[in-house]
């Protein structure tokens, strides 16, 4: 696994990318998620939470893109030992110890 953008730069959410980030995620997008959880829960019609889901979609767009911007090399090395391994983190301890100096959580 190369880099972890696309041709013009913007971050791929692979699952080892969003495995590496989860962290970031559960901190970032928790208020997201909690809304779409609530309105899930609330409300058994799917069609009633798309806009919910949509938002959990774009902060973690968003968030990918600070990420991407800021530790991309950090994030590379993270999600590509995370790609190699399964997406198994003890297997990857250095790289997530490297990731998360370069970009602490929000």
């Amino acid at each position: 696994m190369g880099s972890t953008g696309d041709a013009v730069g913007e971050p791929v959410p692979t699952s080892a990318v969003l495995m590496a980030a989860a962290k970031h995620i559960g901190t970032r997008c928790r208020n997201e998620n909690l809304a779409l959880l609530k309105c899930k829960k609330d409300d058994p019609n799917p069609e009633k939470c798309l806009d919910k889901g949509r938002q959990v979609t774009q902060c973690v767009l968003h968030l990918l893109r600070d990420l991407h911007q800021n530790c991309s090399k950090e994030l590379d090395s993270y999600a590509g030992c995370m790609y190699y391994h399964t997406n198994e983190f003890e297997f990857c301890r250095k790289e997530q110890k490297e990731f998360e100096k370069a970009c602490p959580f929000p």
